[in-house]
């Protein structure tokens, strides 16, 4: 079957521009609604903060796993290749990942917004609208047929980028400023 260029660009330019309608949409909420300054605590943490620290420490950990599980998947690691279990795990390993972020993003676009204040923290706002909208290209290249197959790769690894950035604009300031236990 042969494409026409207009169909060529559409396979791309969809999952690309939905992606970053999710990520400039996410980012005008968190700029135009007014933060609440309200922290939902979890028993065992000093503070929310220090939940939010460790649960992006969660989501980087299972990212190494998506990583590392993908390239099997796609054949880099010959030792895991082929095994049965390298694609569920990949799939509940993203699930997780995502899942863990949830609270946090939502404590970030409600109780904090879209700050721009300092550098770290603009980095990170930039970086957490960057992560969700490349998860939305990512999801919607997984369910199309006809992308190219270099688009899966490139929006997983800008996922594991802006997670990698989120992680040390975060939980690594974080933990450097106030310690791991506070």
């Amino acid at each position: 079957m042969t494409t026409t260029p207009v169909h060529q660009v559409t396979r791309v330019g969809i999952p690309l521009a939905v992606g970053a309608a999710a990520a400039v949409a996410l980012g005008v909420y968190g700029r135009v609604h007014d933060p609440t300054g309200v922290a939902i605590n979890v028993a065992g943490f000093s503070s929310f903060q220090s939940v939010k620290a460790w649960m992006a420490t969660l989501a980087l950990l299972l990212g190494v796993v998506q990583v590392v599980s993908a390239m099997a998947l796609f054949g880099h690691f010959k030792g895991l290749t082929g095994r049965a279990w390298v694609g569920p795990l990949h799939r509940w390993s993203g699930r997780a990942a995502v899942a863990v972020t949830l609270p946090v993003v939502a404590h970030c676009l409600y109780a904090l917004g879209f700050q721009y204040g300092e550098p770290r923290v603009l980095i990170h706002s930039l970086l957490g609208c960057f992560f969700y909208g490349a998860f939305v290209a990512k999801m919607l290249t997984l369910s199309r047929k006809d992308t190219p197959s270099w688009l899966l790769p490139v929006a997983g690894g800008a996922v594991f980028t802006a997670l990698v950035g989120l992680w040390l604009t975060s939980s690594l300031w974080f933990f450097t400023t106030f310690g791991i236990i506070r």
